[in-house]
Formats: C-alpha cells, sequence, structure tokens
C-alpha cells in the first residue's frame, strides 16, 4: 500500500490498524531547536479520542502518545519525529459475524478487491482510528507556526451543522463547552434532541464542520498544481467519512453573480498588508495564493455507516446475504472530525509556511 504519507516539507507518514498492537506516526521536516512538550501532542488528542460522551462511540482509548524520537531536552532535534499509540480496547470480537461479509458504506468491498486480504477488525487501515495520528502530526504543525508566526493567529474548527439542524452564529469560546465542539451555544440543545432520536432509531447521521484560519500572511500556497485551496482540499478530503469540501463560499457561488462574488479591494493602513476587502466569497485564497484574509472552509461528512439494522450485501464468495452491523460506533462520527479537520489544516498551513520561507526572507 503507497500513499501513508502527506506533505512537502513538513510531512508525516502513518501506520497501524484500528485492531492492532498500535498505531504510530513519523513526521518530517520540522526545523531543529522548536520547543515540543509531550503534552502539547496530548492535549490535542485527548479533544478527538472516544468515549468523551453519550453523544460519542464508547470505545475506550486513553490515547496515550509516546515520543520516540526528534525530541530532546524538550527540543526537536531536526530529525525525524517518531510517535506511538497503543491499542488498548480493542473488541475483535464483535467483527467476527461480518468477517465474511461486506459493510455497505464503508471501504469493505474496494479494500477486498484490490488486496484480497482485508482485515475486517473495525476496518483494519480504513479506521478513523488512523486519524488520531492526523491529530498528533497538527499538534506539532502548530508549534512549528507558533515558532515562526510572530503575529497573532488562530486555526479553529466548529461543528455547524447535524443534519438538517444549523447553528446562527459563530463564537469560538463556545467551542470547547460542549461535547459537539460547537460554535452556538443555542444550537446544543437541538443538536442534543435531534442526537437522542437517532440513537434511540439505531441510526446515524451526517454533519458540516467548518475550519477557520486566521492571522496568516499573504501568498502562502504555489500558484499551479500546489494551489492552497488544492492541497487543503486534499488534506480534508482525505479524512474518513468526507464526501464534499469547499473553500470560502465554496457552492453558493454558483448562483452569483460576478458582481455578487467580488471581493471589492480598498486601502486599509490599519491592516498587515494595508489591503482590505469588502467580503470573503473566496474564503481567504486567490489563484492558489492566501489573500491575509481569514481562511474559511468546510467540509461534509457523511451518517456512520455502521448502524444496527439490516442492510443487504454480499459475502466474500458473492453470495447475497443480510448483514447488522454490531460493535461500538459514532452516531455522528462529524463530532470528532473537527479536531481532525483542525489539525490538517494546521499540516497544510506549516508546509506551505515552511514552503515560503524557503523561497522568500520575510
Amino acid at each position: 500500500m503507497t500513499g501513508n504519507g502527506f506533505g512537502n516539507i513538513f510531512r508525516f507518514t502513518t501506520f497501524g490498524e484500528s485492531h492492532g498492537k498500535a498505531i504510530g506516526c513519523v513526521v518530517e521536516g520540522v526545523p531543529a531547536c522548536i520547543p515540543l512538550a509531550l503534552e502539547d501532542i496530548q492535549s490535542a488528542l485527548n479533544k478527538r479520542k472516544p468515549g468523551q460522551s453519550r453523544f460519542t462511540t464508547q470505545r475506550r482509548e486513553s490515547d496515550t502518545v509516546q515520543i520516540l524520537s526528534g525530541v530532546f531536552n524538550g527540543m526537536t532535534t531536526g530529525t525525524p519525529i517518531g510517535l506511538l499509540i497503543e491499542n488498548e480496547d480493542q473488541h475483535s470480537s464483535d467483527y467476527t459475524e461480518i468477517a465474511n461479509k461486506f459493510r455497505p458504506s464503508h471501504a469493505d468491498l474496494p479494500y477486498f478487491l484490490k488486496y484480497a486480504n482485508r482485515d475486517y477488525r473495525g476496518g483494519g487501515r480504513a479506521s478513523a482510528r488512523e486519524t488520531a495520528l492526523r491529530v498528533a502530526a497538527g499538534a506539532i504543525a502548530f508549534k512549528v507556526l507558533q515558532h515562526f508566526i510572530k503575529t497573532p493567529f488562530d486555526i479553529t474548527a466548529g461543528l455547524i451543522q447535524i443534519g438538517r439542524e444549523k447553528i446562527s452564529c459563530w463564537n469560538k469560546l463556545e467551542i470547547d463547552n460542549n461535547p459537539f465542539f460547537c460554535p452556538d451555544a443555542d444550537a446544543i440543545p437541538r443538536f442534543e434532541l435531534l442526537m437522542e432520536q437517532i440513537k434511540k432509531n439505531n441510526n446515524s447521521i451526517g454533519g458540516i464542520v467548518e475550519i477557520r484560519a486566521t492571522g496568516f500572511p499573504a501568498g502562502l500556497g504555489e500558484p499551479v498544481y500546489d494551489k492552497l485551496d488544492a492541497d487543503l482540499a486534499k488534506a480534508l478530503m482525505s479524512i474518513n467519512a468526507v464526501k464534499g469540501v469547499e473553500i470560502g463560499s465554496g457552492f453558493n457561488v454558483a448562483e452569483m453573480s460576478g458582481q455578487e462574488n467580488a471581493d471589492e479591494i480598498f486601502y486599509d493602513p490599519r491592516s498587515t498588508n494595508e489591503i482590505g476587502f469588502s467580503s470573503n466569497h473566496a474564503g481567504g485564497i486567490l489563484g492558489g495564493l492566501s489573500t491575509g484574509q481569514p481562511i474559511i472552509a468546510r467540509i461534509a461528512v457523511k451518517p456512520t455507516p455502521s448502524i444496527y439494522h439490516p442492510l443487504k450485501t454480499v459475502t466474500t464468495t458473492k453470495e447475497n446475504t443480510i448483514i447488522q452491523t454490531t460493535g461500538r460506533h459514532d452516531p455522528c462520527v462529524a463530532i470528532r472530525a473537527v479536531p481532525v479537520a483542525q489539525a490538517m489544516t494546521a499540516c497544510v498551513l506549516a508546509d506551505h509556511y515552511l514552503r515560503f520561507r524557503a523561497q522568500y526572507d520575510f
């Protein structure tokens, strides 16, 4: 299997399966002498780990990370940073009954058709368990950005929609005050009611996560194939269960006229670049390059495909049958996708920031 790494200068490669002994990550391209403590990574992992509320899977993983290399006396050494997280709460027996069946809307079928030897325990390599490593890499990316960017910056993600229930405002301070990572306190009762109904019906539901990155300089990105928005879209689309990505006004631009979509420009002496914009339909990226405006992206996350309902499928010997998934699963996987989306955005921005520094002195 190829394609287990992401990034150019700031690059990470992951390994491991959902029900294996451990999962791990190697992060390369981190400059030397950047302060990095175990808690910097662990605190980020604690936001993503399962079993923290009744609205997520009850698999109990502490997600305790070990730093195997690349850090000495609390500082990065410039060498690859090796990370390891041991799996602690696998219930592999939950999957015995479906070992020879393909779960609809899962990666089971294409994995089997491609590799023939499929790890059916929790999805193996296709499991969202792998996203813990993305969060760990994202924590390191944030430290890299923090080391080099001396002006205030921020990367925030929040759940803005579950099913048809949407938020009506964005308050960053609310995100860590509720189990949904939602920026609108008024939406929480509606989210809770919907989730209780979904759980009662043994079903699942999708959601939308928004990411906002502010305080980044203009010029990040490469104008042709390595556009900042192209790399960001790939990073976000690579997250398990994500089926759509949009930047700025996204698909809504199809309904706009050129005049409506125009982010008019004006002189603003208060701005870092002395440039201001009337709006931000572009999501902070034009021609593949950051404009200095807030970078805005959203991801659409599909309903968790593991549900306690009988569904039609086939066996590995191509016989029609019925499958009913058991085990512990997220009724709305979009909730735990929030810190993952935040981490992947940090990785992209760290990579492009280091690429920018390699070409220009600023």
